[in-house]
């Protein structure tokens, strides 16, 4: 499996190649045709190779927040472990963060949705990129209630250019040329010990969803 670093993507605050009124600097023909299965699967699966903080502590959860309230731009997940039963819906189970140079997976049964990280999520000055991320923060808010701010959600913008994939998944495949594994979605993600599988799962997620932003970015894909 080929693996490329989590430390290569470029800083948010670095100019990039939109035109002029926000248009497009790249054709959206190439991006507009929907990959087939086996185009998919032909593509090079990664993860992500950099840092991953395991945030269980009070004191850990503080140095993370420190550490995140310093970004620009951070890639946003949330995991919840599945129900099989109709209409039961569980609580978010963790939070993934990608910066720049680290990931941070945030455990909320040692470390309860409050008022920290209600406030990182509320900060419209640091974008927060992910696809889904709205369903995600509402119910975030179920928990602790906030009004997110400088959401930035991946999926419905692909919807308004027309991109025929909106998933995390096809999306990096359309737009990255990048396979990520689905392995671990149905995983229990409430478990207090995450294996390396969930870590990687996680993680890649979150990073991917970064990684999304700069290459909209990159191609002046996104709003003015």
């Amino acid at each position: 499996m080929n693996r490329i670093s989590g430390k290569t993507a470029r800083p948010a605050g670095e100019p990039d190649n939109a035109q002029d009124g926000g248009m497009p600097a790249a054709p959206l023909d190439q991006y507009r045709r929907k990959l087939q299965s086996e185009e998919i699967n032909a593509l090079p699966m990664v993860r992500y190779e950099g840092e991953v903080r395991l945030v269980r502590s009070e004191g850990e959860l503080e140095e993370a927040l420190d550490l995140l309230g310093r970004e620009e731009l951070l890639g946003f997940d949330t995991e919840t472990r599945p129900s099989f039963r109709k209409g039961r819906v569980n609580q978010p189970a963790l939070i993934q963060l990608a910066a720049a140079d680290r990931i941070f997976l945030l455990q909320l049964a040692f470390v309860p949705f409050g008022a920290g990280m209600a406030a990182l999520l509320s900060d419209e000055r640091i974008l927060k990129a992910g696809v889904g991320i709205r369903d995600d923060m509402r119910e975030l808010g179920k928990l602790y209630p906030f009004e997110g701010a400088g959401i930035v959600d991946l999926g419905n913008l692909a919807r308004s250019l027309k991109l025929p994939t909106q998933g995390l998944r096809n999306m990096a495949a359309n737009l990255l040329g990048l396979r990520i594994s689905k392995g671990s979605r149905c995983s229990n993600w409430s478990l207090s010990e995450l294996s390396s599988r969930q870590i990687a799962y996680a993680a890649t997620d979150a990073w991917i969803g970064r990684e999304l932003y700069l290459k909209m970015r990159e191609l002046g894909l996104l709003p003015s």
